[in-house]
Parts: C-alpha cells; sequence; structure tokens
C-alpha cells in the first residue's frame, strides 16, 4: 500500500516548548489513515522536527504501507534523510538512526520538501500539542492506526507492546580496578568479576517467567568481547537460554589510548583529550568517536527490536553502549554520555515501543551484589 506522510514540528523559543504532528494520507491524499501529536517539553525546532517524522513514519507502519512519500517543509531533515547531507549534531544523530531503521522496513520511501503552507495539516497537529500543553491540559496523543494497539498506551502516549531490553553490564576485569580505558581489548573476568556475573545470572534466573507463567525473558545477546560473553554466559546458563552475540554491541574503540588511565591519556595528547572529553564528534587517536559508536549502536538496537519484537531481551555489554540506549530511550541530549555513571554489573531496563515511543524503568541497579 502507498501512503503519504506530512510531518510537522515546531519549538516556541529554539530551545524552548515543542511539539510535533504528523498525518497519513492515502496515496491520492483522499482520506486520512492515522494522526499523531505530542508536546514534547523543552526541545529545539530540528528535534521536533524529527520526532514529526518519527511519529509519521511508525504510524504509516501500523497502517500498513510499503511505500511512503515523506514530505516535510524541514529542509534540513529532508536533505539528511535522503543522504545529501551529514549529520553532524550529536541530538540529531540518534534521532535520524531511529527515523533510518523504521524506513528500513519499508519497500521504498522517498523525502520531498515543501513549502510550510503546503503542510497546514501537520502544522496544526504540532500547534495544538503545543497549545494544550501551554495550557496546562492532560497529553492527549492523537493516535488513529488500522490496527488496534497490543496493549494499552502508557503515561506518555506509546503504543503498542514495548522491546524491553534489560541493560547488564559485564563484571570486573584487571583494567577496570585500574580505572583504565578498556575498549577493544579482551582483558578476562578476574575473581570478583565472575563473582559479579553469578549474583546477577542469580537475578535474572527470576525472570525467566513472568508472573503469570508466560515466558519472560526470551533473549540473551551480547557483545563479541569476552567480558562481556562470560558475563551473559553465566546469565544464560541461569535461564536455560544459548548466548546470541551481535558485534554492534562491541566498546568503543578508544584507540592509543587502551589501557591508559584518564590522567595518563590527557598528559599523551592534552588538546585532543580536552577536546574529546567535551565534544562527541571527536575520535581519540586510531580510535572511534562517540559519535561513530552511537550510530553503530542504535542500528544494532534497531536490529534487536526488529527480531525479537515484543517482549524482554538480555543485553550483556558494555558502559557506552548502556548509556547509548538509555540516551536513546530518555530522548536526552550527549551530555548523559558523561554525566552518567554504571556500576560494574549494574543492571537498567529501557523499553522501545513499535510506534517510536521509548521510556527508562531503572538504571544503574546493584542491589544484586550485596556486600562484595
Amino acid at each position: 500500500m502507498k501512503v503519504v506522510v506530512e510531518a510537522d514540528g515546531g519549538s516556541r523559543g529554539n530551545p524552548g516548548p515543542a511539539g510535533y504532528g504528523a498525518v497519513v494520507f492515502d496515496a491520492d491524499r483522499s482520506s486520512v489513515l492515522a494522526e499523531r501529536k505530542e508536546a514534547l517539553g523543552i526541545a529545539t525546532n530540528n528535534v521536533a522536527e524529527y520526532r514529526g517524522l518519527i511519529a509519521g513514519l511508525s504510524a504509516a507502519e501500523a497502517v500498513g504501507a510499503d511505500e511512503v512519500s515523506v514530505r516535510m517543509d524541514s529542509k534540513l531533515v529532508v536533505e539528511q534523510m535522503s543522504g545529501r547531507w551529514k549529520i553532524k549534531h550529536p541530538d540529531m544523530i540518534p534521532l535520524a538512526a531511529q527515523a533510518k531503521s523504521i524506513a528500513s522496513g519499508f519497500s521504498h520511501v522517498a523525502y520531498t520538501w515543501i513549502p510550510r503552507n503546503q503542510n497546514s495539516h501537520a502544522d496544526r497537529l504540532a500547534n495544538e500539542a503545543m497549545d494544550a500543553a501551554a495550557a496546562g491540559e492532560p497529553e492527549k496523543p492523537t493516535v488513529t492506526p488500522s490496527k488496534p494497539a497490543t496493549s494499552a498506551p502508557g503515561w506518555n502516549g506509546a503504543q503498542g507492546a514495548p522491546t524491553r531490553m534489560l541493560l547488564l553490564r559485564h563484571g570486573q576485569t584487571p583494567l577496570s580496578v585500574e580505572r583504565r580505558y578498556s575498549g577493544r581489548g579482551n582483558p578476562e573476568l578476574t575473581e570478583l568479576g565472575r563473582d559479579q556475573a553469578a549474583r546477577a545470572a542469580k537475578r535474572l534466573s527470576a525472570r525467566a517467567h513472568t508472573e503469570s507463567g508466560a515466558p519472560g525473558i526470551s533473549a540473551v545477546i551480547c557483545s563479541p568481547l569476552g567480558r562481556a560473553r562470560e558475563t551473559a554466559e553465566a546469565a544464560a546458563s541461569a535461564l536455560g537460554l544459548s548466548v546470541v552475540v551481535h558485534d554492534g554491541l562491541i566498546e568503543t574503540d578508544f584507540g592509543d589510548w587502551e589501557g591508559l588511565t584518564f590522567s595518563e591519556a590527557a598528559q599523551r595528547d592534552p588538546e585532543l583529550h580536552k577536546a574529546w572529553i567535551g565534544d562527541t564528534g571527536v575520535a581519540p587517536p586510531g580510535g572511534e568517536s562517540f559519535d561513530t559508536a552511537t550510530a553503530r549502536i542504535l542500528k544494532a538496537q534497531a536490529e534487536i527490536v526488529d527480531r525479537y519484537g515484543a517482549g524482554e531481551v538480555l543485553v550483556v555489554s558494555h558502559v557506552t553502549p548502556i548509556k547509548v540506549l538509555l540516551r536513546a530511550a530518555l530522548g536526552a541530549g550527549s551530555s548523559i554520555l558523561y554525566r552518567l555513571h554504571l556500576d560494574l554489573a549494574s543492571l537498567s531496563i529501557a523499553e522501545f515501543y513499535p510506534d517510536g515511543g521509548a521510556s527508562v524503568r531503572l538504571v544503574n541497579d546493584t542491589n544484586h551484589l550485596g556486600e562484595i
């Protein structure tokens, strides 16, 4: 089925109170198949535009479309999604990756820029969402899918049953004891690290089934690095599952800083290190920037959601991938990569809904570790 998606987003202040609107028409624009709108709180205009696109693509997916013509008055979004402009801003990278992930499910997607006066339907929806938020009215996202949602929407209006990712960081290694950059190197778990993995596995074994008796964790997916695999194997054994390795979940490549402490790296490359801790587009010498890592990790996230669908999956990985997934679920800026602390063998939980919504249920929980 061919559909037309028109989407818009706005920000009263840029950044300021923001919202988006999206509408799905049939091929000749004679009938409205779905509408979506939502206030976003404080955000920039570009973030709102991307969120409108994501909502529009998700709505097209919900009505069963296979060919999509996207029409927007945002030159930036149209050119970036068409591949003619590079995506440089760290706040745009995860949003563009999410939009591309949804778009990859269609047989054909085309992006066209239109003047604002030709995008009045989506613009009206976006302004209705912002007006309602300004008036203090409860959020009531408009969703008109051709098939019912598989579960009731949450407080944020997300529709459908989510893919719930249980995000487990690996246990201790010799490099983590000394707080050294540990990226693509492959240190084994210490004795304490193996104990941490065992304790995490014991906690997770309780999620083999839900309270109703239905299957709980359906898959254990991990980074290819040994410390993550060993942690994952302990959990998989407790759950009666096998481990699936996904290369996209590997830790950031710290290049020539591998094995160095923060101070040693700063002393070795003072200017570069200073730039790196303030700019996610800067890479360590011979390594990988956080922006590059983010794109890879979000691609892995989309593939996991597509493969496993609704339900729980255990993802065993490293600091950067887990932070990126939490950032994506929160819709947060790049500063979270520098400010969020994740302990060894800690558990976090993020949910990703089929309509593009997301939520975070848990961050850096270490209750299962006790006094060790």
